[in-house]
């Protein structure tokens, strides 16, 4: 699912994860090593054609995983105690974009042109999302999830 159908479907839910997103630069990608073991990145996400996009220089060797096996999980970053507010984490797979006058225009919307004419752009395709954050009292956690293909967003409060 693109995010603009995750926004359409569910418009609060994506306003908050998207708000957990947009609050900090640098984010967590984990992707799959070729023996199948899990590797950690950092990354930058960015917005453009309503969708979620990261860049990559070139040959990078999250690019590779992701070029070999396109699932995806992504870590929005979180704020230190006790000034928490949150976080977020999504799921799915990455589409790798190579046409180089479609790359250009995304990357431009970020206000520069690509880092390399090599450089990767993947387009992040939701297929799971959750936003995890306290209640008001701030005594207890709130997990928000949603999976594409199942209505609703789920709910759940814990101590």
């Amino acid at each position: 699912m693109s995010w603009s159908e995750l926004l359409a479907a569910e418009p609060d839910f994506a306003a908050g994860v998207r708000a957990r997103l947009d609050a900090h630069v640098h984010k967590t990608i984990a992707t799959i090593r070729a023996d199948g073991a899990p590797r950690i990145s950092g990354i930058e996400t960015f917005w453009a054609a309503d969708d979620l996009w990261i860049g990559s220089m070139p040959n990078a060797v999250k690019a590779r995983d992701l070029q070999r096996d396109p699932r995806y999980a992504l870590h929005s970053g979180s704020d230190d105690p006790p000034d928490w507010h949150g976080d977020c984490k999504l799921s799915g797979v990455a589409v790798e974009w190579t046409d180089p006058d479609r790359r250009l225009e995304l990357f431009r919307t970020r206000g520069e042109d690509p880092p390399s004419p090599e450089s990767h752009l993947f387009q992040l395709v939701i297929h799971e999302a959750a936003l995890v954050s306290l209640n008001d009292a701030r005594d207890r956690l709130i997990v928000q999830s949603w999976r594409a293909g199942v209505p609703g967003v789920r709910r759940l409060e814990r101590d």
